[in-house]
């Protein structure tokens, strides 16, 4: 069975660049545009591990953040957080869980975000 990923974020062009940085790498991708459909996705169909931007409309990444962490049945699931913001703004979600990815949109490539989401749901 493939691991489930998915992909929080409200522009439209960072989903076509997730699609294409994942297509035939073999994982089962989700798409939510906010945090109120990230909820709903969820309910629906847990993933494996969640790629968060920080700036959504609505409720955003870091509320969303805390909350996924607030509910024992969500608190598991690993999170990437891809935002254009320093890591330094968010240090105190570090503290919420040790294992969350971090990294800045200005430095991200396809070999990077592949490679931390291989480390998590591979090993």
């Amino acid at each position: 069975m493939n691991k489930k990923v998915m992909i929080v974020e409200d522009e439209q062009a960072f989903h076509d660049l997730y699609r294409i940085m994942f297509e035939g790498k073999g994982y089962d991708i989700t798409y939510a545009y906010d945090g109120d459909e990230a909820m709903r996705v969820l309910e629906q169909n847990k993933p494996d591990l969640i790629i968060l931007d920080m700036l959504l409309d609505m409720v955003t990444g870091d509320t969303f953040f805390l909350h996924l962490k607030g509910m024992p049945e969500y608190a598991d699931i690993p999170v990437i957080i891809i935002s254009a913001f320093s890591q330094k703004q968010y240090k105190n979600l570090e503290e919420i869980d040790p294992n969350l990815v971090y990294i800045e949109k200005s430095y991200l490539t396809k070999e990077m975000l592949l490679k931390e989401v291989d480390k998590i749901l591979i090993s």
